[in-house]
């Protein structure tokens, strides 16, 4: 099977990783990862997002393990639309956030309407925080919490 994903990934983090564990479990991957300007444009909060270069060495780190562990194969390519690559023919899969499903949805219409069979879509939960909130990129950015979900050591459920 064929997996597609695609997202930001700035800074790369244990809600990344469960959605990059399904798309293994599930065959072989493709990483649509946001060129400059789309993970600019892409953001709900305004925020410095370092380069695509950069984003891509720290999401094949993060891959590299995981293929090996599954005997799968990767790929990452630019994205610089947000339907990106899983409108193009090849695909059986996408794996998405409950946040992002509608975009997935979105995409099996482009699909359709190309006369490509529709993607099984593959949502995957939000991983917690160790405060109960979900991780995300934002908020290690912001220093409330690290890539695996714990509050960093200036803020505690104490303070909060």
């Amino acid at each position: 099977m064929q997996v597609a994903l695609g997202g930001t990934f700035d800074p790369v983090h244990d809600g990344h990783r469960a959605l990059f564990d399904r798309a293994f479990e599930l065959g072989d991957v493709t990483v649509g990862l946001t060129s400059d300007d789309l993970a600019a444009e892409t953001r709900k909060v305004p925020r410095r997002v370092r380069s695509f270069d950069e984003r891509r060495a720290d999401v094949a780190a993060e891959l590299d393990e995981l293929a090996a562990e599954r005997d799968r194969s990767y790929e990452i390519r630019r994205l610089d639309e947000p339907t990106g690559i899983a409108v193009e023919q090849g695909f059986d899969a996408i794996v998405v956030s409950p946040e992002t499903r509608a975009g997935a949805e979105r995409i099996n219409e482009i699909r359709e309407a190309r006369g490509l069979a529709s993607l099984r879509i593959e949502v995957v939960d939000h991983v917690p925080a160790e405060d109960g909130e979900r991780i995300s990129s934002t908020r290690i950015v912001r220093g409330e919490i690290d890539r695996h979900g714990n509050l960093t050591p200036e803020r505690t459920p104490e303070t909060d």
